[in-house]
């Protein structure tokens, strides 16, 4: 059994501080809500784990680690997962505003944004700021088919 002798260094054990630094940025994570502090408190909780298997790592390691699933994991997530579900949305589920149909007050084509109304509003307004890949000139129906950023893309449809 090991004595403590007055004056040693009384540190936490490294595996107890990534795990606490790992369960800390967890805890933020869930405050804000924004799933970036996420893959680094995922990240410091492996090192962690990576210490109680290896409890000799260097500290220069363990930094390394550390940088590498922190990245990695967070460029995997922005571009694997993140434009698939943030791409098409604006302050709402997309499903509700894809497939209504409004009617088109100010042409719009590939090279000009246009205006379409709708007769019940879709996300609060019932006019909003159409793209189209075709032309579709003032008076003919089109269809939501996405939202990109503050503005909808539209097709031509036959009503």
């Amino acid at each position: 059994m090991k004595h403590r002798v007055k004056g040693e260094n009384t540190m936490l054990d490294p595996l107890w501080l990534w795990g606490i630094l790992g369960v800390l940025l967890l805890g933020v994570e869930m405050l804000t809500g924004t799933f970036y502090i996420l893959w680094f408190g995922i990240a410091s909780l492996c090192v962690s784990l990576l210490l109680f298997v290896f409890p000799h790592t260097p500290f220069a390691l363990q930094l390394l680690s550390f940088s590498l699933l922190s990245l990695a994991s967070l460029v995997v997530w922005k571009f694997r997962y993140a434009q698939q579900s943030l791409r098409s949305r604006v302050g709402q589920s997309r499903g509700d505003a894809i497939g209504r149909v409004g009617r088109v007050i100010e042409a719009v084509s590939a090279q000009r944004m246009g205006r379409i109304v709708f007769t019940i509003p879709v996300m609060g307004s019932r006019e909003w700021t159409a793209v189209s890949d075709e032309t579709l000139e003032a008076g003919v129906y089109a269809e939501v088919v996405a939202i990109e950023g503050n503005y909808l893309r539209v097709k031509g449809v036959e009503k």
